[in-house]
């Protein structure tokens, strides 16, 4: 069994990578590989509409300049997948909605049908609940079974290991554990099926 997880922060080391390394390390001891992508240090083109993936039923996009194209084989071959973001502006990053935008070419196929997916976001005061909601709605559409999502406050790097969470009574911290955690229940659940 093995979990990607895709920080879309483009800030190297910084709190959404941070926060992603938690979920990592509690799905890592029970002894399920993990892999943590950086993909927000990346340029990644957006979507350019031309719809060559639906027409050809391609798995993969006709622009084959940057790394959406390895990292969409990663994920077809990953059991669960993790996708952490900061806020900007209420949503998540760019690089995280670029990609989400190219993986438009897995819709038609199911690809990413009945993979375990979780959402992390990173914010400094607002908009975490929406970027959340961005991604739920993403995992959906792609037909992924959402085990939660975890929300941590803090802006500078560093600051959500010490910042709160978006539950009650819980910190971010505890959230992003709580994420793997539940990756991990829902994993081993479906594997009994």
């Amino acid at each position: 069994m093995k979990v990607i997880a895709f920080n879309g922060s483009p800030r190297k080391n910084g709190n959404t990578h941070a926060a992603l390394e938690l979920v990592l390390e509690e799905i890592r001891k029970e002894g399920i590989e993990t892999e943590l992508v950086e993909m927000g240090s990346v340029d990644i083109a957006p979507c350019k509409a031309c719809g060559t993936c639906r027409k050809t039923r391609d798995e993969k996009c006709v622009n084959d300049k940057d790394k959406v194209n390895e990292w969409v084989q990663r994920i077809k071959s990953a059991d669960g997948i993790i996708i952490g973001s900061p806020v900007y502006f209420g949503t998540v990053s760019a690089q995280t909605k670029a990609i989400m935008d190219r993986m438009f070419a897995l819709l038609r196929q199911r690809a990413l049908k009945d993979k375990i997916a979780g959402a992390l976001v990173v914010t400094r005061r607002v908009g975490a609940i929406q970027a959340r909601s961005l991604l739920y709605s993403f995992c959906i559409a792609q037909g992924m079974v959402v085990a939660g999502g975890a929300i941590g406050y803090g802006r500078e790097p560093g600051d959500v290991l010490t910042g709160v969470g978006g539950g009650i009574d819980m910190s971010a911290m505890e959230e992003a554990r709580l994420l793997g955690s539940n990756v991990v229940q829902l994993a081993r659940r479906l594997e009994r099926k």
